[in-house]
C-alpha cells in the first residue's frame, strides 16, 4: 500500500526550510502533498492561487508531490487524499508547544493518522514566513530564504505592482 504524506500549512510564501521539509519528506513517503491552506484568519500576504503556484513551482522537479488548496479541517483533507501521516515542521522549542497541540487535536479527530515532526536543517531553522514576508514588506532581500522559482514569482509579482 502506498504511503502518502499531507504537509499542510500557510505557506504565505512558501520558503527554503519548508522545501527542505518537503525534499527530505520525499524520501520518507511514496506521495507527499503539500497542501496551502486558505486561512483568512491569518490574513496573508499572498492570496491563495499565489500561494499555490508558489509551492507547485517550487516542488516541479520533485515525481512524488502534489500541490492542492484546501479550506476544511486537516483530518478530512488527509481523508480525502488517503493520507495516513500528516507532517508538521518543527524550527525551534517554541513550535513545540503549538506543533504538539495540534498532533494531539488531529489524534483526538482520527487517530489512525500519525504526525511526524521534522526539522530542517540547520542552516534554515531560523526561517519563518513571517519574517519573509516583514522582509517583503520593506524590501528587505530574500534571495537566501525562498525558492529560486519563489523569488523570480514574487519579483515578477513586484515589478507588475511598480508599472
Amino acid at each position: 500500500m502506498k504511503k502518502i504524506a499531507l504537509y499542510p500549512g500557510t505557506f504565505d510564501p512558501i520558503t527554503n526550510g519548508h522545501f527542505d521539509i518537503i525534499k527530505r519528506a520525499t524520501k520518507l513517503f511514496d506521495e507527499v502533498i503539500v497542501a496551502v491552506a486558505l486561512s483568512q484568519d491569518k490574513k496573508p500576504m499572498f492570496v491563495l492561487d499565489e500561494r499555490i503556484t508558489m509551492a507547485i513551482e517550487a516542488t516541479k522537479h520533485l515525481d512524488n508531490v502534489k500541490v492542492v488548496g484546501f479550506d476544511n479541517l486537516t483530518i478530512d483533507l488527509a481523508h480525502e487524499y488517503n493520507a495516513s501521516v500528516l507532517i508538521r515542521g518543527l524550527r525551534a522549542v517554541s513550535d513545540f508547544e503549538y506543533e504538539l497541540q495540534l498532533g494531539y487535536l488531529n489524534n483526538s479527530l482520527d487517530e489512525t493518522i500519525e504526525t511526524v515532526y521534522l526539522m530542517p536543517k540547520l542552516q534554515h531553522a531560523f526561517i519563518s514566513s513571517s519574517i519573509v514576508r516583514n522582509l517583503l514588506k520593506f524590501n528587505g532581500k530574500t534571495e537566501h530564504l525562498l525558492p529560486y522559482a519563489v523569488q523570480n514569482i514574487i519579483g515578477h509579482m513586484k515589478s507588475c505592482t511598480l508599472q
